[in-house]
């Protein structure tokens, strides 16, 4: 079904795959080749030469301005951000010099659609948007219109092109163009006209063959692949690059599906071949000239293979509370009280409240999983073909009790399947039907009853992402399923059902481009200097905050030894997403629903900062009012306060799972946290994020993280000028219980800029600095 390669391998015209350690002979080669009906190669494979035969090579060597394709220096063809993330990309850039747009930057509307928490703040944030976007000439889209992702498919992809979102689903591989989500720190550095720096990545093959069966979907495809590779990191910062002669079995929905999902692997980006089917795409979106044929080069080199058996796929179902934690249908079928009891396990192990009563068992009907609610949704749920599929499966089935939540990803999609009578199908048999809105992918929307189960063809289903509140004792549960076979399921009442084989018919699509030239503001090239930004009185800019001091005294705030921890913990999506806008209220949140405790303990060390710096201000002798510095140097003195910052830091084994966000970690840094120590990072994105908000990603050994504990205190001699002299290790005491144990922090891979963004104390005051 799936096999992932120990090795490198070759791909061949494009389709024959020779691990690296087989003999490259050119005759038995050619012999293969022809064998496959593919023309013979005229050299045998040079490794070095092949490595730039990859898609990915070609599109990141036209977009890096560096003069080395290794140390990578890219410039993005587009931007795009939604409305609880783009509020504070825009305040950061401003703060930082902005004057207009230099590329397209897309404003979206679909996290904070509702309106419904806080009185006015979220239509606030849109109506800034929109002002933000005449005044800097930004491309701007009204609530209700589109998810992000899919409107930037319909609109801004285009073949060999690269796009930088500030969300992690940020992927149009399979339309040819290579997207990268990032926090917002990364657009801001675009906004600017400076560049996303990165090592070169490794690329990853994930060749397709066969043609899936009738039953299976995109997500059964996507969640079959995150199993294989998650918990190996096979693909994990890697671009994940598409090829094999299942693609064309795969229409562009299907594979825009699959696509999207690539994000939950960790890898960095996506790019797929395109063909007849992708060109067709274009056209019906009105955009022929976006469309160019893409291929690797005869011989190519990859670092590893993902090799991928559509036939074999069968339905299958993501249980909470991971996309990789994957099981067939039939093995949930089959198994069901076994599996639960598992699952409950995990659950417990990852819940942090006692009071929370896990029985998953309860959901057992006859010996069956009884579901109690389906969402078919967005970027990944909401597509055309997953809709049609759906309401064919579903038919004229009434659902009396069952509750299903269908949110078509666009206006255009919407419209095609009233036309069609689709969207009079679902309502008839007693769907409800919502406008394109992100809401149930972090819990926003249709937040399942306390102790429910939700199957949701969505993006995550992590801890307490539907919306439920651990501090309240409160518990759901989602899985994630592809749209058919949650229409057979709540075609049989809620018993968990795969989709049966029988052949779905889908009418052609049409695009109506009028819904966006009705309702979107094209304002790219269209700046006005003179237009009022307008804002509400939830829009705070953000705090002033500290350079990087010659030395650090940290207190553990929060010490997490789970193996992975996701910014949903990090920082809670749902209702708290409504205060993006406002850093120091946001921050009132961080680590919420992991560690309740969290936040004071971290304001407690701020206020001990804020008390160093005025005693340092007003220029008195050294004063017992600073509790951690005088239990950390009993002799201290006004020299050493001088020198030596006090700020808090997490500790967790893998932090920063899953979303962008960038507040998982400028929250930190609002309530004075200066560092993570990790043994790993889980993604790039959330250790950029930390840099960008001068917090120091510091990792070290398993062995030695397991020492630190809550209220420990950290002394780091010499921290900023470890940090400019570019060194990779630093040494550090930690204080507890009257002992003082050495122990050795790693500085890994930090560039020269990353380490004077550090030394800044943040980008704003990085990119102040140098004006």
């Amino acid at each position: 079904m799936i096999k992932l390669f120990d090795t490198g391998a070759y791909l061949l015209r494009g389709q024959l795959l020779i691990k690296e350690n087989n003999r490259l002979d050119l005759d038995n080669l050619n012999q293969r080749l022809t064998t496959d009906g593919l023309k013979p190669l005229q050299a045998s494979p040079q490794k070095e030469k092949a490595l730039a035969g990859t898609m990915s090579y070609q599109i990141l060597k036209q977009h890096n301005t560096s003069s080395n394709i290794q140390n990578l220096q890219i410039k993005f063809d587009a931007l795009a951000s939604h409305d609880i993330t783009f509020v504070g990309i825009l305040q950061t850039a401003i703060s930082s010099g902005l004057k207009k747009f230099p590329v397209p930057y897309v404003l979206t509307n679909c996290h904070n659609t509702l309106c419904a928490v806080g009185g006015t703040i979220n239509e606030d944030d849109h109506v800034f948007g929109y002002s933000a976007a005449k005044k800097f000439g930004g491309i701007f889209v009204p609530p209700h219109q589109a998810v992000i992702h899919q409107f930037m498919r319909e609109t801004m992809a285009s073949c060999g092109k690269m796009i930088l979102g500030s969300d992690s689903h940020t992927r149009y591989g399979a339309l040819g163009t290579m997207a990268i989500g990032e926090g917002g720190g990364e657009i801001v550095k675009q906004l600017l006209s400076h560049t996303y720096d990165i090592k070169y990545p490794e690329i990853i093959a994930i060749y397709l063959k066969g043609t899936p069966a009738a039953n299976v979907g995109p997500q059964d495809i996507a969640l079959t692949i995150i199993k294989a590779v998650f918990n190996k990191g096979y693909v994990k910062n890697k671009v994940m690059e598409f090829v094999g002669p299942g693609i064309y079995n795969l229409s562009m929905d299907f594979r825009n599906g699959i696509d999207v999902m690539t994000t939950e692997t960790t890898c960095l980006s996506s790019i797929w071949c395109t063909d007849e089917k992708t060109e067709s795409y274009y056209k019906i979106h009105g955009r022929s000239e976006d469309y160019q044929p893409m291929q690797p080069n005869d011989i190519t080199y990859y670092n590893g293979v993902v090799e991928v058996d559509l036939a074999e796929i069968e339905p299958v179902i993501a249980m909470p509370f991971h996309p990789s934690n994957v099981y067939t249908i039939a093995e949930v079928n089959a198994n069901a009280a076994d599996i639960l009891r598992q699952i409950e396990i995990q659950v417990k192990q990852q819940i942090e409240n006692p009071h929370i009563k896990v029985n998953l068992l309860d959901k057992l009907q006859n010996g069956r999983l009884k579901v109690d609610q389906g969402i078919i949704a967005g970027c990944a749920g909401g597509s055309y073909e997953n809709l049609v599929s759906a309401a064919k499966i579903l038919g004229q089935t009434p659902l009396n009790s069952f509750d299903l939540n269908v949110y078509p990803a666009s206006q255009p999609i919407f419209f095609e399947l009233m036309k069609i009578g689709t969207i009079s199908d679902l309502t008839l048999a007693g769907t409800t039907i919502r406008s394109a809105f992100c809401g149930p992918c972090f819990g926003a929307g249709d937040v399942p009853a306390n102790n429910a189960f939700s199957i949701r063809h969505t993006t995550r289903n992590f801890p307490h992402r539907e919306g439920s509140k651990p501090a309240d004792d409160q518990i759901s549960y989602v899985a994630l399923m592809d749209a058919r076979s949650i229409a057979a399921t709540a075609k049989n009442g809620g018993l968990l059902t795969a989709a049966s084989e029988e052949t779905i018919t889908i009418p052609e699509y049409t695009y109506t481009n009028q819904i966006y030239e009705n309702r979107v503001y094209q304002g790219f090239s269209k700046a006005d200097e003179q237009e009022e930004l307008i804002t509400g009185p939830n829009i705070i800019a953000w705090p002033k905050i500290r350079s990087l001091p010659d030395n650090l005294l940290l207190k553990v705030c929060a010490v997490i030894h789970d193996a992975v921890t996701t910014t949903d913990e990090l920082i809670p999506s749902g209702e708290t997403s409504s205060y993006r806008s406002n850093p120091l209220r946001l921050a009132e949140f961080t680590l919420s629903r992991k560690i309740p405790e969290y936040v004071n303990r971290a304001k407690a060390v701020q206020k001990e900062e804020i008390q160093r710096q005025q005693v340092l201000e007003e220029k008195t002798t050294v004063s017992d009012i600073i509790p951690l510095f005088n239990k950390a140097f009993p002799n201290n003195t006004r020299e050493q306060m001088l020198s030596t910052g006090i700020g808090s830091v997490i500790v967790a084994i893998k932090p920063g799972d899953g979303s962008a966000r960038e507040q998982a970690a400028s929250c930190q840094r609002v309530l004075g946290g200066d560092a993570n120590i990790a043994v790993e990072y889980a993604t790039k994105r959330y250790r950029s994020n930390l840099i960008n908000w001068g917090m120091i990603p510091f990792t070290m050994d398993q062995k030695d993280l397991l020492l630190l504990e809550d209220d420990d205190l950290i002394y780091i001699a010499g921290i900023r000028e470890a940090i400019n002299s570019e060194k990779t290790t630093i040494q550090g005491e930690i204080v507890k219980h009257s002992q003082r144990i050495p122990i050795t922090l790693k500085l890994e891979n930090l560039s020269a800029g990353e380490r004077q963004i550090i030394a800044d104390g943040c980008l704003i005051n990085y990119y102040n600095k140098k004006q």
